[in-house]
């Protein structure tokens, strides 16, 4: 066989529908090099380069999903267009099973569009730390139905768009990678306050995963009941692994605060008995 008869072999499709080779390898391609571009275009978008840089990398994530949205959709089109498929046609004949699809499948349709929404919006992104009923996360990746987000235990839970869209969702790094944290102390009543001043400022000094600007902050919050209350306030990127900074500032502020002879007291309580001088008088009258 010729390639010129290879290339005008007909196949007969449903609805007695003839397409040739030549418009089949023609909408091949157009899928093979809508795949290829979108390859290419992720590399271009992840690796650093002149352009990309000048966006952060979440951002540069959300613009990426949006062309391989278009990208695909586009090009399923051309497909169709070009196998010489009637789309108007397709679309009106099948409005029936599209209306019975969209009762039966109404919620997924609901998280499709959902993230049609978020990757528009970029109100959640692509390492964004976030937190939904109760749990703290990592966004790793959006997809048009679901989003995937690993908790500080390095599980990997799959969120619908949905949720994301229509219910309470704290963001910790939308704007801004950094991220405020506070840390509370107690200390026993005439503890010298300016040396706790001093060794709270240097303990946050000391650690280098707590940013330099804007400056740590030490306050004299209260008069608690047994102690004098401090807190410490203090800028970190950290935010995903943020406990495991609190954990290490609070063991170098408890060592730094031992250096200095600074107390961390116990909790003190009085207790009084009643009817516990009636019980010493019996006992002194029966000695």
């Amino acid at each position: 066989m010729s390639w010129k008869e290879f290339v005008h072999t007909k196949f007969e499709i449903i609805g007695g529908k003839v397409i040739y080779m030549d418009q089949l390898l023609l909408a091949l391609l157009v899928l093979v090099a809508t795949w290829l571009g979108v390859v290419i275009l992720r590399y271009m978008i992840v690796r650093p380069n002149f352009i990309a840089d000048k966006v952060s990398k979440k951002r540069r994530m959300t613009v990426f999903y949006l062309f391989k949205f278009i990208g695909w959709t586009v090009s399923i089109f051309v497909a169709l267009k070009v196998l010489g498929i009637n789309i108007t046609g397709l679309l009106v004949g099948s409005t029936a099973l599209l209306v019975g699809l969209g009762l039966g499948l109404q919620n997924i349709f609901k998280d499709l569009v959902s993230g049609l929404f978020l990757l528009f919006e970029g109100s959640i992104k692509i390492g964004d730390v976030i937190e939904a009923d109760g749990v703290i996360g990592k966004v790793m990746e959006i997809n048009f139905r679901s989003t995937e987000v690993m908790t500080r235990d390095d599980v990997i839970i799959i969120v619908p768009n949905s949720k994301f869209v229509g219910e309470k969702v704290v963001n910790w790094t939308h704007e801004y990678e950094q991220v405020r944290f506070t840390v509370t102390i107690s200390l026993a009543y005439g503890s010298d306050v300016e040396k706790v001043f001093v060794c709270l400022k240097e303990a946050m000094t000391h650690d280098l995963r707590i940013s330099k600007s804007p400056r740590p902050l030490v306050q004299f919050v209260d008069y608690g009941e047994s102690a004098l209350e401090f807190k410490m306030m203090f800028w970190s990127k950290e935010a995903f692994t943020i406990e495991n900074v609190k954990s290490d500032l609070r063991r170098l502020v408890y060592k730094k605060l031992r250096e200095e002879g600074l107390v961390i007291p116990y909790p003190q309580r009085d207790v009084h008995i009643k009817g516990i001088e009636h019980i010493i008088d019996l006992n002194k009258k029966n000695s």
